[in-house]
């Protein structure tokens, strides 16, 4: 089973990937049903994987930076608070 397989959700290399597996099925009624069409198969799936290998780390990304500008804005308040207390 696949996930979504939207045009929009995809890369144009995933999608035409995914156009040659749907036209397998559609030539080859019955034949999909002994494999046929399973090379495509396994493309599509090394695609989406790819793909959703590569949407995780442009995620890990975007958190770690979100994190240190976080990590950053609490230390400037921390010393701000610090200079704030002498009197």
């Amino acid at each position: 089973m696949h996930s979504d397989l939207s045009p929009h959700l995809h890369t144009p290399e995933c999608n035409r990937l995914i156009d040659l597996l749907k036209n397998c099925h559609t030539e080859h009624k019955y034949a999909k049903f002994v494999g046929f069409c399973n090379d495509f198969n396994d493309q599509v799936l090394d695609c989406l994987r790819n793909e959703r290998k590569e949407h995780s780390r442009k995620n890990r990304e975007q958190a770690q930076e979100k994190q240190r500008l976080v990590q950053e804005r609490m230390r400037q308040l921390r010393k701000e608070g610090d200079s704030g207390n002498t009197v």
